[in-house]
């Protein structure tokens, strides 16, 4: 099967439903994860890339979401309240690769059902799509990222040096890890095991 980027939908799950984001719910979405705390782990290039005001957030928002050729998601829980944002992209069909990245939560719903599910449907979307590896990075510094990257049951494959610009000017190292097509049954198995510790 070709690989093909999914089209931007609504996917629902147990605990959230995935949307796709819209500039009209970035005023939600400042809300949700518009604290120096979010930013300090390396989200938008880390700290220096904090916003505090919405003005600043739409002016942030508007180069960091890659919305025409990424499919950035929204989400929100039952009770219709926007939690915070996660992102399929770079997408590459030839080579049948994608990542899973951009992710930020309101620290209200760090440690719960959020991000495994929401992690959960994103890989469903890519692997039924057809790609065969999905990509996960984060700062080699941000020990709470990647601690939850290899829960998801991602391999780590290595640090690229030198690999991107900090807003601050700096240079940060990349940890990098993925999932294979091959082994998305066992990781989806052990998602929906976690997920049902939350029910």
């Amino acid at each position: 099967m070709a690989a093909t980027r999914p089209a931007p939908r609504t996917i629902e799950g147990r605990f959230i439903r995935l949307e796709p984001l819209t500039r009209d719910a970035l005023p939600e979405l400042f809300v949700a994860i518009g604290t120096p705390e979010v930013f300090a782990g390396g989200y938008g290039g880390g700290p220096a890339g904090y916003r505090s005001t919405l003005e600043g957030f739409l002016e942030f928002a508007d180069g960091y979401y890659a919305l025409e050729r990424n499919n950035v998601y929204a989400a929100r829980l039952p009770d219709g309240r926007l939690v915070g944002t996660s992102t399929l992209g770079d997408f590459d069909e030839a080579r049948e690769h994608a990542h899973i990245g951009w992710t930020a939560w309101s620290p209200s719903v760090w440690g719960t059902a959020v991000n495994p599910e929401a992690k959960l449907l994103m890989l469903g979307e890519a692997f039924d799509a057809g790609f065969g590896r999905v990509k996960l990075q984060a700062d080699a510094l941000n020990s709470r990222s990647r601690a939850a990257i290899l829960k998801l049951g991602a391999t780590f494959e290595g640090i690229v040096r030198r690999d991107q610009l900090r807003a601050d000017g700096s240079w940060r190292d990349t940890a990098v890890y993925s999932i294979l097509v091959d082994e998305w049954p066992e990781v989806r198995a052990r998602l929906e095991e976690r997920l049902a510790a939350f029910e």
